[in-house]
């Protein structure tokens, strides 16, 4: 199940030293403090504000921390009261929601939760424009995403989202926005998340968020509104993940999470589960892939939409690959098969067409190759390949997966030459994905080095992406 997030006591931030500790910005001796009066770990802690464990320790050694960006998330992440924030020098802030299972209620009374979620989305994306070095040196956290998958499913129904602001939005507003989304979606799957990151937080951050803050809507254009909103964020949040910046989509993912919710958009809270499914199995956090996969296709199933129960279905089988459990994985496979069967697709919302057979063909070549069975997933990579040649990402993606099953059967020659296509697609992306998967099959084939065709494919890589270090 997903990790527990960590609890401190209201009562150790009235404790002398850490009242001390804070008002000195001295967070080697706050996380002393809290490891002596909490009995926790050093992972834990830093699983709890999106630190490395490593990163913690150092602290604890007496590494400064002087990054407002960071000294929030560590407050965000240990859910510091509002006095306790004051005396590190931050500002109070409104959170959508607390670790405490008891705050069922927004922490200012009045204001709706959508507008503290809201702010906090608006908050995010100027802070991505303007201080971008600073949050990529986020980390990620599996158990960054606990909290917001519960709440997903727990928290009270928002108020609706009307709004009596001095600029009138709407439905060409929002028809803009769906058409930019669908022009940066386009851009991203045929150059890489890095070619449009920064275009997208710009246009969050310099249109859509005075439309938020300051648009004028009723009930029906605010949902519109915001679920439109949640595309894009949702789309920002993949970009940087395919940029390899994953503390960084972890927090747009959260955040596009917490807009879904107070959207009420069930179909766009599915497919931002899955994304955050698809995340920590590709870091190797195979049981939160499994718990979240199944959270999206629970939503799935609740918004009524079979294709994104066959794709949660399918991420779930990864997860399970990754966790080398064959049942499970089988299982879940023939259920995704079963559900993409029984789906409409003439319905579906534009951003979910890129779920396909040729898509389902590559997650199951996916997982045949993490269960070591090289012959099936050869298979179902060949099959990945009768794809829309739109999506030149994903093109780079199953070329590398048909090149990793040739190697896995001993069969160098076709390895390298369908790798050779692969290095040849991602020369054009800028996709950090599409440059680990090159790098895996370089890896992979390493142990044939001798080979002439194995040093020629190492040399060329090499002097396309640049010498491993």
């Amino acid at each position: 199940m997903l990790l527990e997030p960590l609890r401190i006591p209201l009562g150790v931030w009235s404790h002398g030293e850490v009242r001390a500790a804070l008002r000195k910005r001295d967070i080697g001796g706050l996380f002393r403090l809290i490891l002596q009066l909490t009995g926790t770990s050093q992972s834990r802690l830093g699983a709890s504000v999106g630190l490395e464990q490593g990163y913690v320790s150092r602290i604890i050694a007496g590494r400064k921390v002087t990054s407002i960006d960071v000294l929030e998330r560590i407050a965000d992440g240990c859910d510091m009261p509002d006095d306790a924030r004051t005396a590190l020098g931050l500002a109070a802030r409104q959170l959508p929601y607390r670790s405490d299972p008891a705050a069922s209620r927004p922490i200012n009374p009045g204001i709706p939760i959508w507008r503290d979620v809201v702010n906090s989305a608006c908050e995010l994306w100027r802070g991505d424009v303007n201080r971008r070095h600073v949050l990529r040196q986020v980390a990620f956290s599996s158990a960054g995403y606990t909290l917001p998958a519960l709440h997903w499913f727990t928290a009270p129904d928002p108020a609706p989202v009307t709004q009596t602001g001095r600029r009138v939005v709407g439905q060409p507003d929002v028809d803009t926005i769906r058409e930019m989304t669908a022009t940066y979606r386009r851009l991203d799957n045929q150059y890489g998340g890095g070619h449009g990151r920064d275009a997208v937080a710009r246009y969050l951050d310099q249109e859509i968020s005075p439309l938020l803050r300051e648009g004028k809507y009723d009930r029906a254009t605010g949902q519109q509104l915001l679920s439109a909103t949640v595309e894009l964020t949702q789309l920002a949040g993949w970009q940087a993940y395919d940029s390899a910046q994953h503390g960084v989509a972890q927090r747009y993912l959260v955040l596009a999470l917490d807009l879904a919710r107070v959207a009420r958009d069930d179909g766009l809270g599915a497919e931002i589960l899955a994304a955050m499914s698809h995340q920590a199995t590709y870091l190797s956090d195979a049981a939160t892939g499994i718990d979240l996969a199944r959270a999206a296709a629970q939503t799935a199933r609740r918004a009524g939409v079979p294709v994104l129960a066959a794709e949660a279905l399918v991420l779930e089988a990864h997860a399970h690959a990754r966790a080398n459990d064959p049942h499970a994985c089988t299982v879940a496979l023939r259920q995704a098969e079963q559900a993409l069967d029984r789906a409409d697709r003439n319905g579906d919302p534009q951003w979910i067409s890129y779920f396909d057979e040729a898509y389902l063909s590559a997650k199951f070549g996916h997982c045949f190759l993490a269960l070591g069975q090289a012959k099936h997933a050869e298979r179902f990579a060949a099959r990945s390949l009768q794809m829309d040649n739109r999506y030149v990402r994903g093109r780079a993606f199953n070329l590398a997966l048909l090149a990793s099953a040739y190697t896995r059967q001993g069969e160098i020659d076709r390895a390298c030459a369908i790798g050779g296509d692969a290095l040849d697609v991602t020369r054009q992306l800028r996709s950090a994905r599409a440059v680990r998967y090159v790098r895996n099959l370089q890896s992979q084939l390493a142990t044939h080095g001798r080979h002439p065709t194995v040093r020629r494919f190492t040399a060329r890589v090499d002097a396309t992406l640049g010498p491993r270090r």
